[in-house]
């Protein structure tokens, strides 16, 4: 027997399994990585980026937890955006194109460096398991490798199936292998599963792309990056293009529906709504004459382009004659073509808020297993995993983060609460605290409590201190601190903001909309000597507090909200209870809170179909 007996293994080394992998270890853990390839890990199957619209959050709350993703990101970016400038903070989102091959070799050399753990390439073909108590994993070597939990992130690995017009072939990603055997084993121990897809397009040779008639879209000049850990700097960047479809696109495509898997009926998972095919699109949006296209460049060495907003399961001739009718594409080649993809998932509410099944004590999902579409939700998911294991092991409570604490929280709570009938997708929109749970103060938020479960190292904790105590410092000399008209009424009137006639203090000036704290320290001479805005460090901390301070009573609402509604989700609901004995339930209510099992009030207030009516009941039942 070559396997020693581990505390915790992964299976999968996606972006999932490589945060899991990462937390277990790091919290102690001996650990064993799993995956079919290892020169593959994190692999950036999809478009070559980071980040985005709530996306960025996410990598921001699992750097200030401790993760890895945002410090991946950061040293393999080839351009930065920080999306929605022009709204409020709470919608302010960093995203970041990469080179997709340093992005998978930077997890790798990361992930080799730390200790405990080991690293196994093989497939996993069913679970080794003695009652409802996790034992291991079989391999299709033959191995048996025994351990205390598993965190399955299979990503669409299982029973994958690859879609190109009218072929289909068993496959995870194109080139590589479905995993056969773990669903058919889970569904013997009683866990439901369905079947979800999604899509990928064309990847385009750059070299016989028309650049000139595209429309150049290049990075922020300033580059903030998503770690809170590492001084960030980026020489260069590439750029990335716009393009468009026409209806003469739409007419040519048009010509593969009838051979399309997706309206013959040949697939039978649902797809993303928010992250629609091209035909689907078009499909969708009849009236629509054109759809804008996203050229985003893979990596720095390399001329392969990404072209978003053109995934396609069509037949490969078809997608290949309705791209050279996009402006710009007239001499495209491509490397390969777009394809659908169909696997297997397991509706999440079968799972507890720490991500382990209820069926199988030590046994986790993470990732595109719960029904989530997305590397950072996948990535998320597989951190809390590694932790929640870990932390079992140890006899401590799971870290359950609230809808009030992070997006994490919330993508987990709506997993758990209501299920997923399509990919789910995490937005801005899915949260009702988003001025509290912005990327600016995500370190604010999870560091503390990452560092007292042992994983934010001793630096990063430092870290989050200085910059904690600088942010209270700036605000408390913006708020003791006047300036004269004299010297302040000259930007008040290029802002066409009233002058004012006697000193005012600073924090009271920035609660006017058009005025900005760094417009203030270009102009203001006690502002400019004191702070220097070149550092990023003093940037940061003057940026979180100008919003504290122009924002607050936002802030304080939603924090009042947040604090009436947790009551709710400290009272606990008795485990494994028959909702059916409490006959003033709806007959509705009963079979969805058996079905969904909420372990608190709150959580039962957020399944839907539950009433309020339904909650007071609960409430009287618990003598509350």
């Amino acid at each position: 027997m070559i396997f020693e007996r581990y505390d915790i293994i992964v299976v999968g080394a996606g972006h999932a399994g490589c945060e899991a992998a990462a937390a277990a270890a790091n919290l102690g853990s001996k650990t064993l990585l799993i995956t079919m390839d290892l020169r593959l890990m994190a692999s950036m199957s999809c478009n070559p980026a980071m980040g985005g619209i709530a996306k960025g959050q996410i990598v921001r709350e699992i750097d200030a937890l401790g993760g890895y993703s945002g410090i991946v990101s950061d040293r393999t970016m080839i351009q930065f955006r920080m999306l929605n400038k022009s709204k409020g903070p709470a919608m302010w989102s960093p995203r970041c194109q990469s080179d997709k091959m340093l992005f998978s070799a930077e997890w790798r050399s990361l992930l080799e460096k730390t200790p405990n753990l080991d690293f196994w390439q093989d497939t996993v073909v069913g679970l080794l398991v003695e009652g409802d108590q996790i034992k291991g994993v079989k391999t299709m070597m033959g191995g048996e490798i025994e351990s205390k939990a598993v965190i399955l992130t299979n990503g669409t690995f299982l029973n994958g199936l690859i879609h190109i017009g009218e072929q289909h072939f068993p496959g995870g990603r194109m080139g590589e292998v479905a995993s056969h055997g773990i669903t058919e084993q889970l569904k013997e121990f009683g866990f439901e599963a369905k079947r979800l897809k999604t899509g990928t397009p064309v990847r385009i040779d750059g070299r016989t792309i028309d650049f000139s008639k595209l429309i150049e879209q290049k990075g922020d000049d300033e580059v903030v990056g998503f770690s809170y850990t590492e001084p960030f700097k980026i020489n260069k960047q590439r750029s990335c293009w716009i393009a468009h479809t026409s209806l003469k696109v739409h007419e040519t495509l048009r010509k593969g529906f009838k051979y399309s898997p997706m309206f013959n009926g040949r697939i039978q998972g649902v797809g993303p709504r928010y992250c629609p095919s091209i035909e689907d699109k078009i499909e969708r949006f009849a009236g629509k004459d054109s759809h804008q296209l996203f050229v985003e460049p893979e990596g720095w060495t390399t001329e392969e382009y990404y072209l978003n907003g053109f995934s396609s399961s069509l037949p490969d001739y078809i997608q290949y004659e309705a791209l050279r009718q996009i402006e710009g594409f007239e001499n495209a080649k491509i490397f390969r073509p777009g394809y659908a993809i169909e696997y297997d998932y397991f509706p999440p509410e079968q799972l507890h808020h720490s991500l382990e099944t209820r069926r199988i004590h030590g046994l986790y999902f993470a990732g595109q297993i719960n029904g989530t579409t997305g590397y950072e939700e996948a990535a998320c998911q597989g951190l809390m995993a590694g932790i929640n294991a870990s932390l079992t092991l140890r006899d401590e409570q799971p870290l359950v983060l609230s809808r009030a604490e992070a997006y994490i929280g919330v993508l987990i709570d709506d997993l758990i609460t209501k299920g997923v009938d399509e990919p789910y997708r995490m937005f801005t929109s899915r949260a009702e605290y988003r001025i509290l749970l912005r990327q600016d103060n995500a370190d604010t938020r999870l560091t503390e409590m990452s560092y007292k479960i042992g994983l934010a190292k001793e630096e990063r904790y430092q870290n989050y201190m200085k910059k904690k105590a600088k942010v209270h410092e700036i605000m408390d000399f913006l708020k003791e601190t006047s300036v004269y008209p004299e010297e302040i009424n000259r930007l008040l009137e290029e802002k066409q903001s009233a002058p004012i006639e006697q000193k005012m203090k600073i924090a009271f000036l920035l609660l006017r909309p058009q005025i900005g704290l760094f417009d203030m320290t270009n102009r203001i001479s006690i502002l400019k000597e004191r702070y220097n805005t070149e550092d990023r460090f003093i940037r940061e901390c003057l940026e979180e507090a100008e919003i504290l301070i122009k924002y607050d009573s936002y802030i304080q609402k939603e924090n009042e909200l947040a604090e009436k509604l947790n009551r709710l989700e400290n009272v606990k609901l008795p485990k494994e209870f028959d909702f059916h004995n409490i006959q003033s339930l709806s007959y509705e209510s009963r079979e969805k809170l058996n079905r969904y099992q909420p372990e608190t009030l709150g959580q039962a207030s957020r399944i839907s179909g539950i009433s309020p009516a339904d909650i007071n009941v609960l409430a009287i039942f618990l003598g509350r």
